[in-house]
């Protein structure tokens, strides 16, 4: 069974992106570049809402070569072995995107889904492959764990406190019960944390 790993990045106060929908809050680590670049070979496919996929279709098939416009999803472009991995990652991935708004995609890779049916992920998680990611994309994600799709959330918690913006997850009319597997710091002061459920 593939599992669904969600991964993101929080403020200190529990927000995902600013009041805005930007991400140039998030602090820049290195260090977090490598780790996430090393654990690429166990996923091949990532769930999107259409605003993340907007994001990352700007700028992740720039990552690969040295294009000076395209737009960084966390603040200033940077240029680095890992995140030329992540992109070569991400532009080989299945993308699976869900928006009632976009007629088409053309990314390579990329599947467009009107409605969101939880049976149709249910199945998806059944059939051959690796696990799948999702990055952001608060609506699906928010969707998928009130179905209990989610298998694995990977939270990694910035050194910044906003204010104000907005929270990952909302609308789940139930408790989660969640199980600690793993906290890394980091000398930049980000603490990855790794959750799967409770018993």
């Amino acid at each position: 069974m593939r599992k669904i790993i969600a991964f993101n990045r929080v403020s200190a106060d529990g927000y995902f992106s600013a009041p805005d929908g930007s991400l140039e809050w998030t602090v820049q680590d290195e260090a977090l570049d490598k780790a996430a670049a090393g654990r690429l070979d166990t996923t091949d496919a990532i769930l999107f809402g259409r605003r993340t996929y907007d994001m990352f279709e700007s700028f992740w098939p720039h990552a690969v070569d040295d294009s000076p416009t395209a737009p960084a999803p966390h603040g200033e472009p940077r240029r680095s072995r890992e995140m030329r991995e992540l992109g070569a990652w991400i532009n080989a991935a299945t993308k699976i995107v869900y928006s009632r708004t976009r007629s088409a995609v053309t990314w390579r890779g990329s599947r467009l889904i009107g409605e969101f049916d939880p049976r149709e992920i249910a199945a998806l998680k059944r059939q051959p492959g690796k696990d799948i990611m999702i990055f952001g994309s608060g609506s699906i994600a928010s969707q998928l764990t009130a179905h209990g799709l989610i298998d694995e959330y990977q939270f990694v918690v910035s050194p910044v406190v906003l204010g104000s913006g907005h929270p990952l997850l909302s609308g789940i009319a139930s408790r989660v019960p969640l199980a600690l597997a793993d906290a890394t710091p980091y000398p930049s002061g980000h603490v990855m944390l790794r959750y799967t459920h409770a018993g």
